[in-house]
């Protein structure tokens, strides 16, 4: 506006009455530096501090030379140095503040003096000055408080923000981590939110938009409208589709317009810490009763030995003896794996490699059983597989399934061929093992029973084999079932545990 007047020689009183060639001079200048500055500004060059100091200097000292060009400070245009002042106080530390202050005071009087020694202005104006100093001082002072006071409520704003957004990272890092599933369902019946152990849970890959509740879990959509029109209903177990795991599901309201919440939890854990219970029962019972039967089978068993070696015994009661002798030793063997059932203790779980342990395996069991590795067919990733489990304990399961299937394939085809498969999810999350056989394979009717306690088809058996191999795979919070084979026989698959979920779980 300066460099506008002076141009078109219009400058308003008393704007350049006293000095109008300085003014000439200053309203080119102050606007070319204005201009210099404002490009600093953008291009961020020089530092802020250095731009901060040059400017405040900058502005006093034009603003001074302006009140020289017209006639001091009577003419009211000192005040203009209260806004410069005010900046430096906002901008820069208060010492730095005040010493501008004391500047612009001094250039004031200094300037007054300056016209009364020329005789430029007809009266002194030393109160004015003096005054307009005391304003300079008061400004900077009651401006440099409120800045002071505005800096700490930025950095208290500032330090929370941080602490808040750590506690959402916190809170969505423990969300994302832990073993229930939790899912957020908006009003449209999608799942909006979902963490990995959910993720898992229901068998989806990391959605990048949301996707419909019934698409992603049919029978949990199902519950989720029961629950809405009932919200005190208990809610069912459910297993998703493709996978070997029961979800039981609970919902609650996140408000009106933000949906529900739905926690999925695997219950794996809870069954094994219920079978651990039942096994501690059983061993106590099976303790207890143990020597009240052992001692007169083992009469029996020695009464019939004794017996057999009798010269006046004909070929059938020969036979008979021998029927005795035998039930005395399955008899035994019933006892015996019930023993050790009550006496199972908590797995030594290790994180070893499953490829090369699994030829181990293959190779001891063949040279045990007597079987040609050829009958055996192994098929293993590439890749190293992972697994936490007990290596003893898996051995013995593996062993009771191959034994069972060698015997069964043996029965049916005349070879005890049997085909060992390890694969994994498409994701690479989770590993299983698959037994199959070529024997008669398992009854549908009878798929649900096999895995009970002395359930067996045959005269021979125990019906603890099975029992006990799934008992030791939840031990180790892996599942074992029968799944359908596609090449006739029966096929067991052992299902590991997600090395992930069990790192979190740690």
């Amino acid at each position: 506006m300066l460099l506008i007047a002076v141009s078109f020689d219009a400058t308003p009183k008393p704007i350049a009455e006293t000095a109008p060639n300085l003014l000439a001079i200053l309203a080119p200048s102050y606007f070319a530096l204005a201009c210099l500055f404002a490009a600093g500004i953008s291009l961020q060059r020089p530092n802020f501090k250095i731009q901060a100091h040059a400017q405040a200097l900058i502005d006093i000292t034009a603003i001074a030379l302006l009140l020289l060009s017209s006639g001091g400070v009577k003419g009211g245009l000192g005040i203009l140095m209260v806004v410069s002042l005010a900046s430096a106080s906002i901008l820069l530390p208060r010492r730095i503040a005040f010493a501008f202050a004391a500047y612009a005071t001094l250039i004031v009087f200094g300037q007054q003096i300056y016209l009364q020694l020329q005789m430029l202005v007809a009266e002194d104006a030393y109160t004015h000055a003096g005054l307009l100093g005391m304003i300079f001082f008061a400004c900077t002072a009651i401006v440099g408080a409120l800045a002071d006071k505005a800096r700490l409520s930025e950095a208290l704003a500032h330090q929370r923000g941080k602490a808040l957004a750590d506690m959402q990272h916190l809170a969505r890092y423990v969300i994302e981590r832990m073993q229930t599933g939790v899912a957020v369902i908006n009003a449209q019946e999608q799942i909006w939110l979902i963490n990995e152990s959910g993720r898992k849970l229901l068998g989806l890959t990391d959605p990048e938009q949301p996707i419909p509740l019934e698409q992603a879990a049919p029978q949990l959509a199902e519950q989720f409208r029961q629950w809405r029109q009932a919200p005190h209903e208990q809610s069912q177990r459910f297993r998703p589709p493709h996978q070997e795991i029961e979800i039981h599901p609970r919902f609650a309201h996140l408000s009106e317009h933000q949906g529900s919440i739905i926690f999925l939890e695997d219950t794996t854990a809870i069954a094994s810490q219920a079978q651990q219970l039942k096994l501690a029962s059983m061993g106590r019972l099976a303790g207890s009763i143990a020597h009240e039967i052992r001692n007169p089978l083992g009469a029996i068993s020695h009464a019939s030995q004794l017996l057999a070696e009798s010269p006046h015994l004909d070929k059938a009661d020969q036979r008979l003896t021998q029927i005795i002798r035998q039930n005395c030793l399955r008899t035994n063997a019933i006892i015996e794996n019930t023993l050790q059932l009550g006496r199972r203790q908590q797995p030594n779980t290790t994180t070893f490699e499953l490829t090369q342990w699994m030829h181990n395996f293959v190779e001891d069991f063949c040279q045990s059983e007597k079987i040609a590795p050829h009958f055996i067919q192994l098929t293993v990733p590439e890749t190293d597989v992972h697994i936490a489990f007990d290596t003893s304990q898996l051995h013995q399961i593996l062993w009771n399934l191959c034994h069972n299937g060698a015997r069964h394939s043996r029965q049916h085809c005349g070879e005890p061929r049997l085909e060992l498969r390890v694969d994994s999810d498409p994701d690479h999350s989770n590993y299983h093992l698959d037994i199959c056989d070529q024997g008669p394979g398992v009854p549908i009717e009878e798929r649900d029973n096999i895995f009970e306690p002395f359930f067996t088809t045959e005269n021979t058996g125990t019906g603890l084999g099975l029992y006990i191999a799934r008992e030791l795979s939840e031990c180790n919070h892996s599942r074992l079932n029968i799944i359908p084979s596609d090449h006739g026989g029966a096929c067991f698959r052992l299902s590991f545990p997600d090395m992930r979920r069990r790192r979190y779980n740690a």
